[in-house]
């Protein structure tokens, strides 16, 4: 499939999205429809700023445990250690929402 196939299947129409938040309960949390409502723009917006903030992040921790930077104490680890932690389940999060939008390669081929 082309790259605007692929963007189009993965927006909507392959059964219900996972959203990038969660209940208050901590439930995940899916959303049914064709990928082109408003909730499915907060979600893509969302899923971009909170990819965006890991990389932001990452590049802090790079710079923070470079040879040679001032040592962090072990608070500031401990708050960097949590927010990676916190970036990288956004990250799997939106990784697996979208991984279950793009179809599957004999879906595709019997759609063609």
């Amino acid at each position: 499939m082309r790259r605007r196939e692929l963007y189009d299947a993965a927006s909507g129409g392959g059964g219900p999205r996972l959203l990038p938040w969660t209940s208050p309960e901590g439930k995940p949390c899916y959303l049914s429809s064709d990928g082109r409502g408003y909730l499915s723009t907060l979600a893509d917006s969302i899923e971009t700023v909170q990819l965006s903030m890991g990389q932001e992040l990452l590049e802090y921790a790079r710079a923070a445990t470079a040879p040679g930077a001032k040592a962090l104490s072990a608070n500031e680890y401990r708050w960097l250690a949590r927010r990676l932690t916190e970036a990288l389940t956004d990250a799997l999060r939106v990784a697996e929402s979208r991984g279950q939008r793009i179809p599957d390669q004999e879906e595709a081929a019997e759609d063609a």
